[in-house]
């Protein structure tokens, strides 16, 4: 009863509907009581007795509304009736949506029968929490990564960002950190991406027990530009729901360069001028209000640990999308291709990853051993090429030499199979025996 009467609530008193004027490319033009509307709400447009299309009023024009649909408008035609459905945006999450996989609107897709709704509705675009009011960062959380762990440690609360190129490894590194994390609930968001992949990735990746604490969210690549820009909120709402039961979070995000060019797409069917790269200046204000929701709930709420994929145009770490999302995050991880290349996977270049709350969380005993080994690394990348040409002689710098002495254990320590899971003191163990030089590191 206490259901039926949420979903009657949920009804709007009168029926508030108007008709498509105009319809040009994917922008559906609506005229009716524009008073009652609202950039944000959403209607129903009557397409025949059996079928309507779901649209999203993104602006307005004189006298009329402008939508852009959530599902293909073939068959739509002038005059149809376009009933106004919802004026917020907003989604009932529940316990009961851990193990499932629910599309952009919260729709289940897994054929597992239906998602029980919560009793809370919770705003798909709601406001960060208030900065003055929010807990701080967590205790230093295990991703089961050697790399990560040593050289770019991380927070419960924090918010990485991934940069890579295509075909250098993130979607394998985010397999691994979503089986290896140690959270309580994991959200998964994948939008825009290759619908073959899902399968995949739930099976071989995350597996039964993964399943069990996770919630996906898809939104794939053929789907509208609405569809993979809801799927982004909605991943944010369900890991903002498990935050406010006081749980510890895990919200991966493959990727928000999917979601800036699905508000892309948006803001220019709006009408919106294009700026840098053709991005228009939707995509920047939106940007940091999606990503500033991850992170320290309020005091006596869970912590959201933010993932964030950005995927770099032509190995271009300095585009648009990534630069923002820097300036944004707390901190992030660099893929590069040439680590790949030469076969060393996750292809993480650590020197030019950073996690900017690293300095806090790491042990004071392991603080020497990660200096000095980045110390290493960074020696052995000056002096790469000279060593490659044989131009370095033996002998000049004695932290060059052992640089090379160790460099073939150290990019031994970086790679890290898919299967294989090292906890922190793990890490930090096994790197200190390599700086000892103790045969068995």
């Amino acid at each position: 009863m206490h259901d039926l009467a949420d979903q009657i609530d949920d009804v709007l008193d009168r029926e508030v509907f108007g008709r498509v004027t105009g319809i040009q490319g994917l922008l559906v033009e609506i005229a009716g009581p524009l008073h009652l509307l609202a950039v944000g709400s959403r209607l129903s447009v009557e397409i025949s007795e059996d079928r309507s299309v779901l649209v999203e009023i993104v602006g307005f024009k004189p006298e009329r509304a402008l939508c852009l649909p959530y599902d293909p408008l073939d068959g739509m035609r002038l005059g149809c009736r376009a009933v106004l459905v919802a004026s917020e945006a907003q989604a009932k999450p529940s316990q009961a949506w851990l193990g499932r996989v629910v599309d952009a609107l919260g729709r289940p897709i897994d054929g597992k029968g239906l998602l029980p709704a919560g009793a809370n509705a919770f705003d798909l675009r709601a406001a960060p929490p208030p900065p003055a009011s929010r807990s701080r960062v967590g205790g230093p959380l295990d991703l089961g990564v050697r790399a990560l762990n040593t050289f770019v440690t991380c927070c419960e609360g924090q918010r990485l960002g991934i940069f890579a190129g295509s075909g250098v490894g993130k979607s394998v590194l985010m397999s691994m950190l979503a089986t290896n994390t140690k959270a309580d609930v994991a959200v998964i968001g994948l939008i825009g991406e290759r619908g073959r992949e899902l399968q995949e990735f739930i099976e071989d990746d995350l597996g039964p027990a993964g399943m069990k604490r996770a919630v996906v969210v898809v939104a794939t690549s053929d789907e509208s530009a609405l569809m993979r820009r809801q799927a982004a909120y909605m991943a944010m709402t369900v890991s903002e729901f498990f935050r406010s039961q006081g749980k510890n979070v895990l919200l991966m995000m493959d990727s928000v360069t999917r979601f800036a060019m699905a508000q892309r797409e948006i803001g220019l069917a709006g009408g919106e001028p294009p700026t840098t790269k053709g991005y228009t200046p939707t995509v920047f204000t939106e940007l940091p209000r999606l990503l500033e929701r991850a992170g320290p709930g309020l005091k006596g709420e869970g912590t959201t640990t933010g993932l964030f994929t950005v995927l770099v145009e032509g190995d271009d770490h300095n585009e648009p999308v990534a630069d923002a999302v820097r300036s944004i995050l707390d901190g992030h991880i660099v893929m590069e291709r040439a680590i790949a290349e030469r076969g060393r996977y996750p292809a993480i270049n650590i020197l030019k990853s950073v996690s900017r709350t690293m300095p806090g969380c790491v042990p004071e005993r392991a603080r020497e051993t990660v200096r000095r080994a980045r110390a290493l690394l960074s020696s052995f990348g000056d002096m790469e090429e000279l060593i490659r040409l044989g131009a370095y002689r033996q002998g000049s710098d004695s932290v060059v030499d052992e640089a090379i002495a160790l460099n073939p254990q150290l990019e031994a320590f970086l790679s890290q199979q898919k299967g294989e899971a090292t906890s922190l003191d793990e890490g930090y163990e096994a790197l200190a025996r390599i700086l000892d030089g103790e045969p068995d590191a």
